[in-house]
């Protein structure tokens, strides 16, 4: 898998199979880690997440917008063998705007209908993540990259 259609295909599968990832942000120096549900649109370059206001997530993503984004992916292989691959994406992510907050609530809401309580709550904030490229890491030795052209 070394082609750009390749890697593109595989970020595919994983948002299909995938509905979480971790998302790492940083304040005052220390790193923080917390699980989110990720919407991916226009070709998996953006992607919409959201968090209270309340939470040390968002506060660190005021300060800070660099973030990188991990989904994991398990699988059998041919030889009944457990794999994992991972697959980060790393960008900046920005509070969407009144404008486009609306359109964020509903592709998020499509995709994670379970969160319609959560995502209409006057506590919640929208981020888009403006995706500056992604590491695929099929194996120790079998790291790809496609570094996106924004």
């Amino acid at each position: 898998m070394g082609t750009e259609t390749n890697i593109k295909k595989y970020i595919e599968d994983v948002f299909q199979t995938n509905n979480l990832a971790v998302l790492a942000t940083e304040g005052n120096g220390q790193p923080h880690a917390s699980l989110v549900a990720v919407t991916p649109i226009d070709g998996f370059v953006h992607l919409f997440f959201a968090t209270y206001r309340s939470t040390r997530k968002y506060n660190n993503l005021i300060s800070n917008e660099k973030v990188a984004i991990l989904f994991e992916k398990r699988y059998i292989n041919n030889l009944n063998q457990h794999e994992i691959t991972a697959l980060t994406a790393f960008g900046v992510a920005k509070e969407v705007d009144k404008d486009v907050y609306d359109m964020a609530i509903k592709a998020h809401l499509t995709k994670h209908p379970e969160q319609d309580e959560f995502l209409l709550s006057e506590d919640c904030a929208v981020f888009l993540v403006y995706v500056n490229a992604y590491q695929l890491v099929l194996g120790i030795n079998d790291v790809k990259w496609w570094h996106i052209i924004n």
